[in-house]
Parts: C-alpha cells; sequence; structure tokens
C-alpha cells in the first residue's frame, strides 16, 4: 500500500486567545508537514457555541502569521475539503450520528441535567463516583433502557436529547502513538460520551474524527490532553467504517511552569511576569489586557526557535534554528514524552542571540521605528545604525537600546550622583578646562585620532588615566556607561563635544 500524502491539522477553539502551548501545538504540526512536503490545515472547532469569544479566530490567524506559520488550507485561505470552520459544517454530522445509531454503536439519551445532578449528588451521598457507563447506561433515562414506542414519542414530542456513544465492554485496545508508543485501555474503564448534543451540534469527539476523515487527515498531532480521547476516536473510525484510513496519533507533552509543578498557565505569566499568549490579548467581555511576546518586543524567530525546543531536541548541539533549519531537522521520533519546563530567562537569551545576529542597518531600522519615533526624535538613520550596533550585545530588547545610546540623541541635563561623588574631584573642573583645549585644537576628530591625542596629553601629565577619562565621560553621558569615549564623541562631533564639557562644568557642583 502507499503512504499516505502527509496532512495535518491545527484545529484551536476561538474561546480565548491562543496560548502558547497551542502555539507549539500549530508549530509542531507545520515542521511535520514541510518536513514531509505535506499540507498544514487550519481548522476552528466552534462546536461549543457558548464559549465561542468573538475576535478569538482574528487572534489565532494573526498569532500564526506572526510566527512565520504559513497555512495551506483552512478557514481564511480555502481549500478544496472546506468549510473549515465547524459550526459551517453543522448539517453533515447528523448523518454520522445516525449511522452510528443505526449500527447499535450509539443511542439517545433524554436525561435532562437536573436528572443527572440528582445522581450525581444521590452517589457521592453513598461515597460513590457517577459515571455514565456500561454500568448505568440499562438504568437510565436513554433508548437502551426505554421501550422503542417511548423512544420515539419522546423524539415525536420534541423532547430534548443527546446522542452518546455506546462503549462496547471489557475490550483491550492496543493502539500506537508516534511519541508514547504502544498504549492500552480497557473500554470497561471508559464512559459513554456525548457525540451529539441537543442543540443540533456534535461535540468535540464525533466532528473531529468526522473531520479528520473528510478532510484526510494523515497525522494527529496535539496536546497531551487528548490522549485518554484516543480510545473514543480510534473506536468512532473503526465503527464508521474507516479503520483503514485512520491516521496516526502522536501525543505532545505538556509545558509545565518554570517554577513547582504543573502545566504552565496565565497565573504563572502574572506571577513570574512574562507572556504566556504570543499577542497581546484584550478580553471583550472584561477589557482586562493578557500580555504578548509580540509587543513585549520579542523577535517572532527568537519566540518559534525557543517553542520548537520545548519537548523536542535535534539531538546535536545547535541550538539557533531557522524555521527552514527546524523543517529539515523535526521528527516526532525526537519529541520527548515527559513534560517540559518553561525558562523565562531562556527565553530572553533566545531573543538576545537573534538581536546580535541581526545587521546594524535592522536594528537601527527596528529602534527608529520603536523608539525614536515614539518620542518624536529624528536623527541620522547611520548614526543611528552605528550607535545601535556599538551595544546590541548588552540588551536582550530593541527597546533596552535606548537607555544604553539615550546620550547620543539627547545631551545630559542631570548626571548621575554616585559617578558624581566617585569621578568629579577638587581639581576636575582644570583638567576639564584644559582637556577642552586641547580637543579644540584637533582638526581631525576622528576616534583614533582624538584617543591618540588626549592619551598623550595624559601621560605628558603624569596622571591616571581614570582622573580624565571618568569625569570626561560623566560630561558627554550624565553616566559611567557606555561604548569606547573615544567612538562617542566622534559621533557626537567637535561642537557637541566641547558644549557638553561646558554644561558639565557649570553644572557639575562638588
Amino acid at each position: 500500500m502507499s503512504e499516505k500524502k502527509v496532512r495535518v491539522r491545527f484545529a484551536p477553539s476561538p474561546t480565548g486567545p491562543l496560548h502558547m502551548g497551542g502555539v507549539r501545538t500549530a508549530l509542531f504540526n507545520y515542521l511535520f508537514a514541510r518536513k514531509h512536503n505535506g499540507e498544514f490545515l487550519l481548522r476552528i472547532e466552534d462546536t461549543d457555541q457558548t464559549r465561542y469569544v468573538p475576535g478569538a479566530e482574528d487572534y489565532i490567524v494573526e498569532a500564526l502569521k506572526w510566527c512565520g506559520i504559513t497555512i495551506d488550507e483552512g478557514a481564511t485561505v480555502g481549500g478544496e475539503y472546506g468549510p473549515y470552520r465547524q459550526s459551517e459544517r453543522k448539517p453533515m454530522y447528523r448523518e454520522y450520528a445516525d449511522k452510528l445509531i443505526a449500527s447499535g454503536d450509539a443511542y439517545y439519551a433524554f436525561d435532562t441535567p437536573e436528572e443527572l445532578d440528582a445522581i450525581r449528588k444521590k452517589c457521592e451521598e453513598e461515597k460513590k463516583t457517577f459515571i455514565y457507563n456500561h454500568e448505568t447506561r440499562e438504568n437510565l433515562n436513554n433508548s437502551l433502557a426505554l421501550p422503542a414506542e417511548e423512544v420515539q414519542r419522546k423524539i415525536d414530542a420534541g423532547e430534548a436529547y443527546v446522542v452518546r456513544f455506546k462503549m462496547p465492554v471489557g475490550e483491550e485496545l492496543h493502539m500506537d502513538d508516534e511519541i508514547r508508543g504502544h498504549v492500552v485501555f480497557n473500554t470497561s474503564t471508559l464512559d459513554d460520551k456525548v457525540l451529539f448534543k441537543s442543540d443540533g451540534m456534535p461535540t468535540y469527539h464525533l466532528a473531529n474524527v468526522v473531520d479528520d476523515y473528510l478532510m484526510k487527515i494523515s497525522h494527529v498531532i496535539r496536546g497531551e490532553e487528548w490522549l485518554p480521547s484516543m480510545p473514543l476516536h480510534v473506536l468512532l473510525y473503526r465503527q464508521l467504517g474507516w479503520g483503514e484510513d485512520m491516521p496516526k496519533f502522536a501525543h505532545l507533552p505538556l509545558i509545565l511552569k518554570p517554577v513547582g509543578k504543573g502545566k504552565l498557565s496565565k497565573r504563572d505569566g502574572d506571577k513570574l511576569g512574562f507572556p504566556v499568549f504570543p499577542l497581546l490579548w484584550t478580553d471583550p467581555k472584561s477589557n482586562d489586557i493578557s500580555s504578548g511576546y509580540r509587543e513585549d518586543g520579542y523577535f517572532p524567530e527568537a519566540f518559534v526557535n525557543m517553542l520548537a525546543f520545548l519537548g523536542w531536541n535535534p539531538g546535536i548541539e545547535q541550538e539557533i534554528f531557522s524555521m527552514e533549519e527546524l523543517s529539515q531537522a523535526f521528527s516526532l521520533e525526537r519529541v520527548n514524552k515527559s513534560g517540559a519546563k518553561f525558562d523565562p530567562e531562556k527565553t530572553k537569551w533566545y531573543n538576545r542571540q537573534y538581536l546580535v545576529n541581526k545587521s546594524d542597518e535592522e536594528i537601527g531600522s527596528l529602534f527608529t521605528k520603536e523608539v525614536l519615533t515614539a518620542k518624536e526624535i529624528e536623527a541620522d538613520q547611520a548614526v543611528v545604525n552605528r550607535v545601535c550596533g556599538m551595544v546590541k550585545d548588552r540588551v536582550d530588547f530593541i527597546a533596552e537600546l535606548w537607555d544604553q545610546v539615550n546620550f547620543f540623541f539627547e545631551a545630559p541635563k542631570e548626571y548621575d550622583a554616585k559617578t558624581v561623588k566617585k569621578g568629579w574631584k577638587a581639581d576636575t573642573p582644570e583638567l576639564m578646562t584644559e582637556l577642552k583645549g586641547i580637543l579644540e585644537g584637533i582638526e581631525d576628530f576622528s576616534s583614533a585620532n582624538t584617543e591618540e591625542v588626549v592619551k598623550e596629553w595624559i601621560t605628558s601629565k603624569e596622571i591616571g588615566f581614570g582622573k580624565v577619562m571618568n569625569p570626561f565621560r560623566l560630561a558627554m553621558v550624565g553616566a559611567g556607561k557606555g561604548p569606547h569615549m573615544f567612538d562617542i564623541i566622534e559621533i557626537l562631533g567637535k561642537e557637541e563635544t566641547i558644549a557638553r564639557l561646558d554644561f558639565a562644568m557649570e553644572n557639575i557642583k562638588k
């Protein structure tokens, strides 16, 4: 039998912002598709209309786009297996629910929420757990327990019902997971899940299997939380007569908290000060704002690179991968079974690697766009590129460059008190006056030349370099920071350098 064409899908529910765990699921599907020259689909699973959140679908699409995850088929780009929103596919699911009822693999259940609550409460009082399964179903308000005429009467009368899957009894299901290997479930431990709801919409289980079959999905790569659903999905394939076309399953490990145990949540991000969403999200009901990696200044490539290493590794020392390199290297065999601990500091490290490796021109352009324009500062772009390039290895984010280079664009009006106390002595004004005279006499104000002339003068005075250079830096920068001093004054120019020295001598008082 020839190998099936690789077709994978990312199928989120539009119930809020996309968690970074969801982005990783999309990424692993995308990398797998690219590795095998396959297709990546985006399907919107909006069967639960009560949890639908306006704007969530647009957010999902924008997040994938920001990450560089290209959709081959889906709700926004179309394709021959559409529609790709489950709410638009609603009429087709009923047929498959009916087919399962006809074959005896599903049944009508008329139990009201109140009836089920009463049964649960009674079981709790008896220190038991109620499960709707083979042990209880024959005694409940459903078509297995009621006479056929009664069932028909209820349907004709328009009584609300759901369709439940009739889980086989005592069968050992042997299944293969591409990440976890061989898994076994006993069907007697499983409940009779609802497949079709009283509002005429399928549940996730039925819609998911029907859509994966009709869309010719070859591999279902999803989060570990769906592993308990795998037996039901495998049985649905089998009972619907699609066993030969069943996709391969792969369940990805959880992303864990940086501190403590358990799954990474928004609360962890709020507490420890990092985003858990790719983009900023404003809740349409409460107007609460949740931070995003994009708005916090992360490069999409750094975010993607970090995500790829949460639960997967290439088996080599290399840690920096482009999307193309990730596509070539990725394999499900190298995805871990155990959860991956999220490290916010490592995420910053990734961003710094990408920042340092970008050209001075790109960094300078981003700095102008993101920082200088917001501050309404106009500057020569070549100068901006140069100063950003001088300090880019000292920061994690573009926005942090401002603290490193602000003195190039705004002359200091105040001076760091600690640096003044340490470096501005009683004889400093006299030295600065003399230095001013030396600088005024220099025609070639290049870094190399001014350094040579000034150092020669300091040496001739037989004083320590710090006595001159520390207050000189304070006058130019306003603090004891910044790149090479003579590079600074070359960029500032002679006129500005002299003006800053004058201002410092007038305004720094011991």
